[in-house]
């Protein structure tokens, strides 16, 4: 899974959309089918697995044909077991009875569809993990047992594998300048498991075991697909038969698709956004905060973003009058905390998305020494009449909080030394005048320049400005 780091916001399709999506998956399908076709005479095994006697039975029921059909039915059986739509009553007697989730599927509510499903999953990904049917009959002993310790399989690493997988494909699906619905190449994921981030070219060896961890995950999103987590194009056969040759190529110009192309369903983002949080992870989901004051609305976003910030204001400012809610943006943007920069660039981002019966807010800051420049900036872009200018000291305490904001929000990105380079070149005097600036971040802000501006001149200028700031606030 990634790092304990908060994730980036995920857009979740609506409960009931998710709920039928679920119920339509063939793996959740087949067990709703089996659990109502169970009645006083079925019997199961010792595992709880479907007596061997009664398979013909299932497969038949379900439609299945061909040399997996018992395989399929004897998986549903066991989610239906495991998701409590089936309940062993005694298990010596090998007796069951409907479960308690059964009626859920058909009565419950799209949450309560959902958490079914959920548990579904689980049953799922730990068969995902387990070795595939030949290597099991290749380790069984003469007493039909297992010999686990000769099938080089570690319970627990496998599982972790397959976690770490799912975690940086699903970063890879939420994050803004991630592919989003679309694809994700095989090789691709298997090499954000396997390649270390300094490498440069992969050696043999890596390259390797990154064809081998194709193979494994070739089986597991193979299993994974008919419970609805993913849609899955399998890795080429014939790519298959060339594997113990050579190590499969990363990357074929000519057509990745054959190395297996897979990408999370909308259900799956759910499924795996629900597994974050279960383990400890900050996963946010778009929407969590129409109902929470702005000072929540500010804080959550700075985080986000733009488009997630975007979509998530959108929803808070479309429960609210225009003119409360631009007045509680701009009370909660006020602070002179390292957070209160990127604040008041996410409400000044908020305020654009705000019509002009919001005009008497702004206004009421225009004096405010914090929030004075961004409802100048407000009404200048809404042609308003009677805008006051403003003072040289504003402006430039403006830009550091502006700076600062960027700083916060993105690092030490292209757009922000494009920002700083445009500022050195507009004003002659700027840091003459800047250090000067009556603002927490003008140190941090001027040092920042001295690290992106290109012209060493002026990067020495601006690490010159940034001592004396620090010397004049103490620092």
């Amino acid at each position: 899974m990634p790092d304990s780091s908060p994730l980036p916001p995920v857009r979740l399709r609506p409960e009931a959309e998710l709920a039928h999506a679920a119920l339509s998956t063939p793996l959740l399908s087949r067990a709703a089918r089996l659990a109502r076709w169970a009645g006083p005479e079925t019997r199961v095994d010792a595992g709880g697995g479907l007596a061997e006697e009664q398979l013909p039975a299932a497969v038949e029921l379900l439609g299945l044909t061909g040399d997996d059909a018992v395989a399929y039915a004897g998986e549903a059986w066991r989610v239906a077991v495991d998701a409590g739509l089936v309940e062993i009553v005694d298990e010596e007697a090998g007796t069951v009875r409907a479960g308690a989730e059964l009626g859920l599927l058909t009565g419950g509510s799209p949450h309560d569809v959902l958490a079914v499903w959920l548990a579904a999953l689980e049953t799922v990904l730990a068969d995902a993990s387990v070795p595939d049917l030949d290597d099991l009959v290749a380790a069984m002993d003469e007493d039909g047992e297992v010999d686990f310790s000769s099938l080089d399989w570690d319970p627990e690493a496998e599982a972790e594998f397959l976690d770490g997988v799912l975690g940086n494909l699903y970063l890879l699906t939420v994050s803004e300048d991630g592919p989003g619905e679309g694809p994700v190449p095989l090789p691709a994921l298997a090499a954000s498991m396997i390649v270390p981030d300094d490498m440069g070219e992969p050696t043999n060896d890596v390259l390797e075991q990154v064809s081998d961890a194709m193979m494994r995950l070739d089986d597991q999103f193979r299993t994974l697909e008919p419970v609805g987590l993913v849609e899955y194009r399998p890795v080429d056969e014939a790519l298959m038969a060339d594997a113990d040759e050579e190590p499969a190529a990363l990357v074929d110009d000519t057509d990745v698709s054959r190395y297996g192309m897979v990408r999370l369903t909308p259900l799956g983002v759910y499924g795996l956004r629900a597994r974050l949080l279960e383990a400890g992870f900050e996963a946010p989901a778009v929407g969590e905060l129409v109902d929470k004051g702005a000072d929540a609305l500010l804080d959550g976003t700075s985080a986000f973003g733009q488009s997630a910030a975007r979509a998530e204001t959108e929803q808070w400012l479309a429960r609210r009058e225009p003119l409360a809610s631009a007045r509680e943006l701009l009370a909660a943007a006020r602070g002179a905390d390292p957070g209160a920069p990127l604040r008041r660039l996410r409400c000044q981002q908020a305020l654009s998305l705000v019509g002009p019966e919001a005009e008497p807010a702004l206004r009421e800051v225009l004096d405010d020494p914090e929030l004075g420049g961004l409802a100048r900036v407000w009404l200048s872009e809404r042609g308003a009449a009677g805008v006051p200018a403003p003072s040289e000291a504003l402006v430039f305490w403006l830009t550091v909080d502006t700076v600062a904001a960027q700083l916060q929000a993105e690092g030490n990105s292209d757009e922000l030394q494009a920002l700083v380079e445009g500022l050195a070149e507009q004003h002659s005097g700027f840091f003459s005048a800047a250090w000067r600036v009556d603002h927490p971040a003008t140190a941090d802000v001027l040092e920042a320049m001295g690290r992106l501006h290109p012209d060493k001149k002026v990067a020495k200028e601006a690490r010159k400005a940034a001592f004396k700031a620090r010397s004049q606030q103490g620092g």
